[in-house]
Formats: structure tokens, C-alpha cells, sequence
């Protein structure tokens, strides 16, 4: 169990990375979609160690496992994507008005304009 959450915290670590130490728009969402995937997994890793059942066998009322975790992180996978998809349309947007997807050459077109 310590190899999966180390190789999750690696993939934490590399989209905190991403998106806080990149310049690039589509790398900082890539980064960002990688803190939301380790999470997931983070929280899929915890919920799968209370049981090893699924709930929808009958007959069967020990060892089951919880259903709640897995709805709220197929919720949270949806939210991601969508938040995924919705970035990179912005950054198509921005990128048809700018000319760039790199951060500081975005502000100082911005401010030129300005």
C-alpha cells in the first residue's frame, strides 16, 4: 500500500509542479488535470481498503464496500473533465485574441493594450 501512495504523491507533486512552475496555458491545465486525477485516485485507494465486495450482491452483508466514495469521486471526475474542457476552450479563446499561450507575454500584450 506505501508504493501506491508514493507513485500518487508523485503525480501530485507533478501537476502542482505544472501548474504552479510552468508559463504555458495548456500545460498548467495538463497540471491541473493531474492534481484532480491523484486525488481521485488517492481517495479511490482509501475507499477500496474498507471492503471487498460490491454492495449490489445479494446475500452478502459483510465486507461490503462503500458506495458513497466511488459516487462522489464519479462526480469528481466529471467535474474535472468539464473544468478541463471548459480551460482549454478558454485557452483556444485566448490564444485566437493573443497570438500566445505563454503567461507573460499574454500580460504585457494586455497591458500594451491598455
Amino acid at each position: 500500500m506505501i508504493i501506491e501512495r508514493v507513485l500518487i504523491f508523485l503525480i501530485f507533486i507533478t501537476g502542482f509542479i505544472g501548474l504552479i512552475g510552468v508559463k504555458n496555458i495548456i500545460k498548467k491545465i495538463i497540471g491541473l488535470s493531474l492534481l484532480n486525477s491523484s486525488i481521485v485516485l488517492l481517495f479511490i485507494l482509501e475507499a477500496s481498503r474498507i471492503g471487498d465486495q460490491a454492495p449490489i450482491l445479494v446475500g452478502q452483508e459483510k465486507n461490503i464496500v462503500d458506495p458513497v466514495p466511488q459516487a462522489l469521486m464519479l462526480t469528481a471526475i466529471v467535474i474535472g473533465v468539464c473544468v478541463t474542457s471548459l480551460s482549454l476552450a478558454m485557452a483556444v479563446r485566448l490564444y485566437k485574441t493573443t497570438g500566445s499561450l505563454d503567461i507573460t507575454i499574454i500580460k504585457e500584450r494586455i497591458e500594451n493594450e491598455s
